[in-house]
């Protein structure tokens, strides 16, 4: 079977920058709630949210991209992500500065990741598509996470007490 020449994309903001993630791996987009911290987790682990009786654990981006904390603002989003791990999926909330919308973009359109002129990581990055006049990053969710952080949300990733 063929891929489609066109691919959907979930577009937000981290640090004014345009990133986009498959819609395929996005479960829901979530206005900004309060975080419960767990003590002793990686910087980038803002805590957990009760998702309907399950607790989802939240990861700030941007930190794990080496730039600021996400401001909370009206704007503020937490994008519910299917994260796949070693040992299978992991749902992961991930803050973003602002959702957009969903995109449609021309697999001819994807660039793939440059070597430099970015913050992040290549390994992190699935590919750049262009757009109008611009850029948007398209990240790859399952490569920003390595085995024992996917390891580390699976154990955060637990029933909440009612």
């Amino acid at each position: 079977m063929e891929e489609s020449a066109f691919n959907q994309y979930l577009t937000f903001t981290l640090n004014e920058e345009h990133y986009a993630v498959p819609v395929s791996k996005v479960r829901e987009v979530l206005e900004y709630t309060r975080i419960t911290k767990l003590p002793r987790t990686a910087d980038f682990m803002k805590g957990i949210i009760n998702l309907r009786g399950a607790g989802v654990p939240v990861i700030d981006l941007r930190l794990k991209f080496g730039m600021e904390a996400t401001p909370v603002d009206k704007d503020t989003a937490i994008i519910v992500l299917d994260v796949n791990g070693h040992d299978g999926d992991v749902v992961v909330g991930a803050l973003a500065d602002a959702v957009h919308e969903v995109v449609e973009i021309a697999a001819d359109k994807v660039e793939p990741a440059p070597r430099f002129g970015t913050k992040l990581a290549a390994e992190f990055i699935q590919g750049v598509g262009k757009r109008d006049d611009g850029f948007i990053i398209i990240l790859d969710i399952d490569r920003i996470f390595n085995n024992d952080e996917v390891e580390m949300l699976r154990a955060q990733e637990a029933p909440v007490e009612a």
